[in-house]
C-alpha cells in the first residue's frame, strides 16, 4: 500500500470517479475538488503528497490554481488537459507544475507519472551545503538564499538545481537533466528544461543574460558552475 495523499481536482465527475476508483486500489488515499477555489480550500486544511489538476476548469482554472498552490506548497503537481500545444506546456510548468498528460490518457500511464513524482520528492540523502559570495543552497532544508535574501522556487526550478549543482564542475546532457528531474519517459522535451533553466537564471543570477552560476554547453546542455571554482580558476590563470 503506497499510502500517499493525492488530491484529484477536475470539474468532469466521471474522470473523478476513475481516478478515485483506481488510485484507491493501488493504495492512494483520494481527495477530490470540483474547482480551483474548492481544491485551494482543501490546501488550506490538508497536505496532500501529490495533486493532479485539470487545467481547463470553470472559474479559476488550473493554471491559475497552479499558481496559487505554489505559493504555498512544494507538492509535485501532475497537470491533466485535453490540449497538446507546445505553450499550454511552457504555460503549465511557468506556473510550478511538475509534469503533464494529455486526455485521453491511459490509468497506467497516470500511475507510472505519479509513482515518478512521489520518488522524485521523497526524503534522501542531503548534499552539503553550497556557498558562495552571492548564494547558498541548503539542501537539507531546500533553502536558496540570493544575496542575502531568501528565494522561492518551485520544486521542477529546485531539482534542476539540485542535480546540477551536485554534479558541480560537470557538463550535463539536456537528456540526462530531463531524465533526472522529468523522469525517464523524458530526454526530448528541451523546451520544458530551456523554460525552468531561463526561471532559475532570474532567480538566481545578477545578469540572467550573462549567467555566472548556470552555463550554457554549446550543444550539450548545462553546467553548474560555482563561483569559487571561478576564483581558483581565476588565481590560476594568474599565476
Amino acid at each position: 500500500m503506497n499510502a500517499a495523499n493525492i488530491l484529484v481536482v477536475d470539474d468532469e465527475a466521471q474522470i473523478r470517479r476513475v481516478l478515485r476508483s483506481t488510485l484507491s486500489t493501488h493504495g492512494y488515499v483520494i481527495t477530490e475538488a470540483k474547482t480551483g477555489e474548492e481544491a485551494l480550500e482543501w490546501m488550506r486544511k490538508e497536505k496532500p503528497d501529490l495533486i493532479l489538476l485539470d487545467v481547463n476548469m470553470p472559474g479559476m482554472g488550473g493554471i491559475e490554481t497552479c499558481r496559487e498552490i505554489r505559493r504555498g506548497s512544494d507538492a509535485p503537481i501532475i497537470m491533466l488537459t485535453v490540449r497538446d500545444a507546445e505553450r499550454d506546456k511552457v504555460a503549465a510548468l511557468d506556473a510550478g507544475a511538475d509534469d503533464y498528460v494529455v486526455k485521453p490518457f491511459g490509468i497506467e500511464e497516470v500511475l507510472a507519472r505519479i509513482r515518478a513524482a512521489l520518488r522524485r520528492y521523497s526524503p534522501g540523502d542531503a548534499l552539503p551545503a553550497f556557498e558562495s559570495k552571492g548564494l547558498t543552497i541548503n539542501f537539507e532544508t531546500r533553502e536558496v538564499i540570493v544575496r542575502d535574501r531568501l528565494v522561492h522556487l518551485t520544486p521542477k526550478e529546485y531539482e534542476v538545481l539540485k542535480h546540477l549543482a551536485a554534479n558541480q564542475g560537470k557538463p550535463l546532457t539536456h537528456r540526462r537533466l530531463l531524465q533526472a528531474v522529468w523522469g525517464p519517459d523524458y530526454g526530448d522535451e528541451t523546451e520544458n528544461l530551456r523554460v525552468v533553466i531561463n526561471l532559475l537564471r532570474k532567480k538566481i543570477e545578477a545578469d540572467p543574460a550573462r549567467p555566472k552560476y548556470i552555463v550554457t554547453e554549446p550543444w550539450v546542455g548545462y553546467r553548474f558552475q560555482g563561483l569559487r571554482e571561478s576564483t581558483s580558476r581565476a588565481a590560476a590563470r594568474k599565476t
